[in-house]
């Protein structure tokens, strides 16, 4: 059928389903991969053509045409083939799936040259303020957009086009240039330490293999993971491929470009939620031709095309953030992984307190390790202590322990600067009526409204509502009765400044994210040293290089041990482990405090005695004994509706139609621990199963005796969750 017209199946950026059989006019001139427009229902929409000369059951008279192609080149084969792959570990759909990399669809068509204005010399007899902004601004003859050159004019772009009209200006056609230089492995290869010339050795030598593998690169914080993996990175840029280095955090970005930089003389591409539309489309563009050598990028940046992947790092691989819950769920880790084995290439995990998967896949023997076991430079690790503070009590109505003050000072006292970490952001996070006892809630979400004293807000941190702070209790009524219960950040520096009116002090948290130049500022400032007392969530505890930090205080070492989760102590150890590992990064000896009403508690002694083997290893032996990950399987089905009886009805119908395996078990339903989320009522299924049993087919013969559900009611299947809310 060569050169004729025929059937091919494309997978179409919908919900319902796909892929769908089409008829196109040439078979020949379209390939497994090409992007096209295809009609669906009343309009049209992009797809990926999944298979050429196919057959349908259909007559012919009921199949729709491909309307074109897009763009001149199709999407990497083995980029389908990963599509496929997580559509069906994560039950998603694969139009879902495929709607993540196809994200910016300006970006598929080929770019037009740019058009710009440039000052021709003529001279006007009458000219207004604004039209002489324009001509001062533009009259170095330097070719610019109109948008540019008003903008830098403080003007409308009415006045440069009736400049360009009176031909005061002219337009002129500017080739596009190359966005991003390639990185120049040569350019400042760094001074390594014993340990990491070993460890970039032995990457240096995987890489070079052109075959799969995954090694975790575990080396204490402060010893120098970025500089190794940064050679691992010039290794695979020599060989002609790509690399990606994935980050939890887009705060984190910023500091770690810079570095980037200094080694190899040019920036990478960026990839995250901060970015322009015009940024993204240049950025896909040049991932998608192979002239975005290097990208740096959140967890979607997994999804980008590109051309010739050669490398992935996972950077802080055991960081939460790298689990998406919204459209469809998958962890980018493990889905990392997936990708470099579809496409047979290495991965490396990067962490100075490794996921307890990933420390169970190493002693396996599944993924490889190399070790850094102390700090770059003359700094050591940091002195850890606890604070009972059943024994040492704040005084009434404050939160920082004397002892903790005592420390302060003194870190103070040596020109070091402070930081106060409290994960909880806002100023309290319960307001309730003295008089009534009324708790303020938010109406769609069964959650407190934190109180945002800095903005005069009460804000839910789930869906976002907010109101202003009200002067009456809403229930009965009471004037000037409403307490602020328990500490946030904003709360904590109202003490400090009550303790130490004199330092500088700043409050970051991810509040912050709403403007990320703002909060790129912040980062500059405390590493120069402009704040004497930093306070702040778990966005300070990630990848920043602080020199003068010498105190880091945990206000409540305690808030992340309470969570219904299997990996509470685990991910409390490893955020506070982190948040410590800021201090002491200069010529000086770092410390860290925890208040804690549990000393006892494992995590509390692992962090004080420095035994984070004791604790890995016993968290590992309560795993296996109980059959969980990475030992067992989970998967969690959230069922939400606007009406709660509906909810439940079809939760309990689900648990009624789970078949019955001596391998699986179906726990529930039960209500969320956040019942009510953006005004749908949720109920919770968790399905456990061993690690031999067919997971996925289980889950879609389920999901298949199910059936359709009313619009109201959604089933979401979150395979290896992370959250238990």
């Amino acid at each position: 059928m060569k050169g004729s017209e025929g059937l091919v199946s494309v997978m179409v950026l919908n919900a319902a389903g796909g892929p769908y059989v089409y008829l196109t006019e040439d078979l020949s001139s379209l390939c497994r991969g090409d992007v096209v427009e295809v009609p669906l229902g009343t309009r049209k929409s992009l797809g990926v053509v999944w298979k050429i000369d196919v057959q349908s059951s259909l007559p012919r008279h009921k199949l729709k045409w491909i309307a074109r192609r897009v763009g001149v080149t199709g999407l990497p084969l083995d980029l389908l083939d990963f599509i496929e792959w997580v559509s069906g570990y994560t039950l998603s759909l694969p139009g879902l799936v495929l709607r993540s990399i196809l994200c910016v669809p300006p970006a598929l068509e080929a770019p037009s040259p740019e058009v710009r204005v440039v000052y021709c010399g003529v001279t006007l007899s009458r000219i207004t303020a604004a039209r002489g902004r324009v001509l001062s601004a533009g009259s170095d003859g330097v070719a610019r957009s109109r948008g540019d050159l008003a903008r830098q004019a403080k003007v409308g772009l009415s006045v440069v086009k009736g400049l360009v009209d009176l031909g005061v200006f002219k337009e002129v056609i500017v080739p596009l240039s190359a966005s991003f230089e390639s990185p120049d492995i040569h350019h400042a290869p760094p001074v390594l330490t014993e340990d990491q010339e070993a460890a970039v050795a032995t990457l240096g030598d995987l890489c070079r293999k052109d075959d799969f593998s995954v090694t975790l690169l575990d080396g204490v914080t402060g010893s120098g993971k970025t500089e190794v993996y940064f050679e691992a990175v010039a290794a695979i840029l020599e060989t002609g491929c790509q690399a990606l280095i994935m980050l939890p955090e887009i705060a984190l970005t910023d500091q770690f470009i810079e570095r980037f930089k200094d080694r190899f003389g040019v920036f990478p591409a960026e990839w995250h939620s901060g970015l322009t539309v015009r940024k993204r489309i240049d950025v896909w563009r040049s991932v998608r031709c192979g002239q975005a050598r290097v990208v740096i990028g959140a967890r979607s940046s997994l999804f980008l095309p590109f051309r010739n992947l050669g490398l992935i790092v996972v950077d802080e691989e055991h960081e939460g953030a790298y689990k998406q819950e919204d459209v469809f769920c998958y962890h980018a880790r493990d889905m990392a992984v997936k990708r470099a084995q579809i496409s047979r290439f290495p991965v490396i995990l990067s962490s100075a307190t490794p996921s307890i998967e990933t420390r169970v896949n190493v002693r396996s023997g599944r993924y490889g390790v190399v070790h850094l076991r102390s700090r770059f430079g003359s700094g050591g690790l940091p002195d850890v202590s606890a604070v009972d503070l059943r024994l040492s009590v704040p005084a009434k109505g404050l939160f920082l322990s004397p002892v903790l003050l005592e420390m302060m000072r003194s870190s103070l006292d040596q020109k070091r600067q402070v930081l106060l970490f409290l994960n909880r952001r806002g100023y309290a996070p319960l307001t309730l009526c003295g008089a009534c006892g009324g708790r303020l809630t938010c109406s769609q979400c069964s959650a407190w409204l934190v109180e945002h004293r800095f903005r005069g807000s009460l804000i839910c941190h789930y869906c976002g509502f907010r109101m202003p702070i009200p002067s009456s209790c809403p229930f009965c009524n009471a004037e000037d009765r409403l307490v602020a219960c328990g500490p946030g950040v904003e709360r904590i520096c109202e003490e400090v400044a009550l303790h130490f009116p004199d330092a500088r002090r700043t409050v970051l948290s991810s509040d912050f994210s709403e403007d990320l130049s703002a909060m790129r500022l912040h980062f500059r400032a405390i590493t120069k040293g402009d704040y004497d007392i930093i306070i702040g969530t778990q966005l300070l505890a990630k990848g920043h290089h602080f020199p003068s930090l010498g105190l880091v205080g945990v206000v409540d070492g305690d808030l992340g041990l309470s969570q219904a989760d299997l990996r509470a102590s685990e991910h409390n150890f490893q955020l506070l482990h982190q948040v410590f590992g800021r201090a002491g990064r200069g010529d000086f000896r770092g410390y860290g405090l925890i208040q804690t009403h549990m000393p006892e508690h494992p995590v509390m002694r692992a962090l004080v005695t420095g035994d984070s083997e004791a604790f890995y290893e016993a968290e590992i032996g309560m795993r296996e004994r109980e059959g969980l990950p990475p030992f067992g399987r989970l998967a969690a089905l959230i069922v939400s509706a606007p009406d709660q009886s509906a909810a439940l009805h079809v939760a309990q119908r689900l648990v009624h139609l789970a078949p019955l395996s001596p391998e699986i078990s179906v726990l529930g339903p039960a209500e969320a621990p956040l019942s009510l989320l953006r005004g749908r009522y949720r109920f919770r299924i968790l399905i456990k199963g061993t690690r031999s049993v067919d997971f996925s087919s289980y889950l879609r013969s389920l999901l298949s005796a199910l059936g359709r559900c009313t619009r109201d009611v959604r089933v979401r299947v979150d395979v290896d969750p992370q959250s238990f809310l």
